[in-house]
């Protein structure tokens, strides 16, 4: 492995180390406990609205039995609805943020200092959560520091994952597949996709494709089918890294954090401790990622970098977004836009499953914070055990991504389903099965980090197989109207909070969960990856030569 490879790739998993400790630690745990309890301390019991929900100011909760809604203008909102609402609009919000960025991280002069300046805010929005009292008049700024917190992320996250190819295509065993063969009669030369810009002619360019450019194996010779296969395990194996990292950081301050939660009883001032620690953590372990990530030179946008605005590339962002949804634009690229089009239920339904069982072991369950936190801490354990388990078992067996991602997705669809068993009357008069016990959340938390864990890998490798060579920023962000985990979960929480706020019980949720799921099931079943690979690169080789409807919009200095 070259210094420089090893640099990148160390930097990129200092990065995971870093961001995802947010995730596991504030988004998926204790932001939607948080923004419960602030709704709980600020809110009033139904029906009458008259007693509040804590029997006094830093109190126990009145009554966990009864319902308690906060009144946020002139509506009267469930607790839990509320945290649910405010993750919603984080992420529609930052659905919107990072298509508007996806021209401008495409640069590689601006790609990782906007990867910095997005931790930088979304960092600083946790950290703000220890200032920020549940008992103050402003408490209705906890969302919007959660608003701010997510979006950062989510935007930082484009510009990390855009990495991703070029890291799999200078991983030593790729390298070694492309070379076994430099002169074969099976290898043809590739043709110039850089002619317009000098992307390729860096080594070090994050905008890199992922086949090589010198030389491509034809898509029907052994040396091409070989290079391949190293191609797509050395994408899945970098991403596995990358979430195992992140688990790793994400479980060991869970269990900082479990210290001051269970000492302080699980107050408040406890839970905003923990996301606190979360944005101090993740600015820290952003430094690293700082050094080692690398930018790029001006030239590298064939020296007409300087002709480009914020505001014209906002522009441009958006009118590419309407040319990629032409029907013929998804038609050349159907494979790819399949995937996606599963992916939006995909991570929206499990996502909002991770949110809807920890309000749920919360407000009908009962669970204390404590337990909630050591569920919380099981989840990521099991899920780096997942995201390494996995690939063994796929190289045992020899099934491709794909394969291996619709099994997850089958495996983790059966929690909702097993939610749902809680209202069949023979379980609920045996007071044991369809997650009806506390006992019962802790058996399912392993068994959905351990398939969620290597779910997000698999994912994200066999997205990274099928986007168009020298645009990995640009379709990462496309992705972002179907985004990767925690990211295009708008929808799902929306509608999880009306179920709650309309039925009063969150159990219904459920069933509507478990269709999500299985919608995108056979819709992911027909993705053909290997062709949608080779239809990224013809999409590419047409652009470049000018004969897709998207070049037709490409200027000579690059922008459109």
């Amino acid at each position: 492995m070259s210094s420089s490879h090893s640099r990148r790739l160390f930097g990129w998993l200092s990065y995971a180390f870093a961001s995802e400790v947010f995730v596991v630690v504030s988004l998926t745990l204790f932001l939607p406990i948080c923004l419960e309890q602030f709704a709980r301390d600020n809110g009033f019991l139904d029906p009458d609205h008259t007693k509040p929900c804590m029997s006094a100011p830093g109190g126990d909760t009145a009554s966990t039995e009864t319902r308690c809604s906060v009144k946020i203008g002139w509506l009267w909102i469930d607790s839990a609805s509320f945290s649910l609402y405010v993750y919603s609009i984080s992420v529609a919000l930052q659905a919107l943020t990072v298509i508007s960025m996806g021209s401008i991280a495409d640069r590689p002069t601006t790609r990782k200092p906007l990867l910095l300046s997005f931790a930088l805010v979304g960092a600083s929005a946790a950290i703000l959560f220890l200032f920020l009292s549940s008992s103050s008049p402003l408490w209705i700024l906890s969302a919007v520091f959660a608003i701010c917190a997510n979006v950062g992320f989510g935007a930082s996250v484009v510009a990390m994952n855009a990495y991703l190819p070029s890291l799999a295509r200078e991983s030593p065993e790729v390298i070694k597949a492309l070379d076994k063969s430099p002169t074969s009669p099976d290898v043809t030369p590739s043709i110039d996709l850089d002619a317009d810009h000098a992307l390729f002619s860096d080594p070090e360019s994050v905008s890199a494709p992922l086949l090589g450019v010198e030389a491509m194996p034809n898509h029907q010779s052994p040396a091409r089918k070989a290079y391949v296969a190293a191609l797509s395990r050395a994408t899945s194996r970098i991403s596995s890294q990358g979430i195992a990292s992140g688990y790793g950081a994400g479980i060991l301050l869970l269990l900082l954090a479990l210290v001051p939660v269970t000492q302080m009883h699980g107050s408040t001032f406890s839970l905003r401790l923990a996301i606190g620690l979360s944005g101090i953590w993740w600015m820290l372990f952003s430094i690293p990622a700082a050094i080692w990530l690398p930018g790029a030179p001006a030239h590298a946008y064939g020296g007409n970098d300087d002709k480009w605005t914020i505001g014209s590339e906002v522009v441009a962002a958006w009118k590419r977004l309407g040319v990629m949804l032409r029907w013929s634009e998804m038609m050349r690229l159907q494979h790819t836009f399949r995937y996606l089009a599963a992916w939006f239920l995909l991570s929206d339904g499990f996502t909002t499953i991770t949110s809807t069982a920890i309000l749920f072991g919360k407000t009908t369950l009962h669970m204390d914070n404590s337990s909630l936190v050591l569920i919380g801490a099981i989840t990521p354990t099991a899920g780096i055990l997942g995201s390494l388990f996995f690939p063994a078992l796929q190289r045992r067996c020899g099934w491709s991504n794909l394969h291996v991602l619709v099994l997850l997705v089958v495996l983790v669809s059966c929690i909702p389903a097993y939610g749902c068993l809680g209202f069949v009357p023979f379980i609920r008069r045996m007071r044991v099965g369809g997650l009806t016990t506390p006992g019962e959340m802790f058996g399912l938390a392993v068994y959905f980090g351990f398939a969620y864990g290597a779910f997000q890998s698999y994912a994200r490798a066999c997205y990274a197989e099928m986007i168009p060579p020298r645009e990995a920023a640009r379709w990462y962000v496309r992705s972002r109207l179907a985004l990767f985990p925690n990211s295009s979960s708008f929808v799902g929480p929306l509608i999880v909070g009306l179920i709650a706020d309309s039925t009063g019980n969150i159990r219904y949720a459920f069933f509507f969960l478990v269709v999500m799921v299985w919608l995108a099931v056979p819709v992911l079943s027909s993705v053909d990856v290997e062709q949608g690979r080779i239809d990224a690169q013809s999409y590419t080789v047409e652009r470049v030569q000018g004969t897709g409807s998207d070049a037709r919009n490409v200027h000579t200095d690059g922008t459109r």
